[in-house]
């Protein structure tokens, strides 16, 4: 009778141990559920830095991106204003070949005029000349065409076309235009014809 009580105590006892030992086991965390969070972690912290990673090279290419774009809207709008300057200009001095193929006739009329200038101012051929000149010479002024100065200037590089040298008539006229044997023009402020002049030394 005793030996059977022992032996469901012991039974007892034993099946209490076991009881607590499972509830042990499982109350704490195994070593692959500590390895299982440790590796979720870890991803979660990789894709945190893939994420920031893949943020700074998008911004670093909008960088990239915004400062293509301005630099090709700066180059437009240089390319649109000299476009439109170089369209004014030739508009400006449009006709300036046709011009400066007036101005031989001009020469010549002017020429002709200085021959006939012991002729009668009544003489119709003077008449019509000086008619046909005067045409010419209003058609220049409105094509905004103007005469260089050069008698009794100094001599200007950049103006004038120096032919020849002459003792100068005075020390006022050493270095300065004596004589024009050709007209220079101007058209809109830009010389299109040097003057071709006698400096004095």
């Amino acid at each position: 009778m005793n030996s059977k009580k022992q032996n469901k105590e012991k039974q007892a006892v034993t099946a209490e141990q076991q009881v607590q030992e499972q509830e042990t086991v499982n109350t704490e965390p195994s070593v692959n559920e500590h390895d299982s969070e440790e590796k979720s972690s870890k991803k979660a912290h990789t894709k945190k830095d893939n994420r920031d990673l893949q943020i700074e090279e998008l911004n670093a290419k909008l960088a990239e991106f915004s400062d293509k774009h301005l630099r090709l809207q700066a180059e437009f709008d240089n390319f649109r204003k000299r476009t439109m300057k170089e369209k004014a200009d030739l508009i400006k001095s449009g006709g300036e070949s046709v011009l400066v193929s007036i101005l031989p006739v001009i020469d010549d009329f002017e020429r002709a005029l200085n021959l006939m200038k012991d002729v009668p101012d009544t003489d119709a051929g003077k008449m019509g000349t000086q008619l046909i000149y005067n045409k010419f010479t209003d058609f220049l002024k409105v094509n905004n065409i103007k005469e260089i100065d050069a008698v009794n200037l100094p001599f200007d590089v950049d103006l004038h076309e120096a032919i020849t040298k002459i003792p100068a008539p005075s020390d006022e006229m050493k270095g300065k235009v004596v004589d024009v044997v050709q007209k220079g023009y101007f058209l809109n402020d830009k010389v299109i014809r040097f003057a071709k002049v006698v400096i004095g030394e």
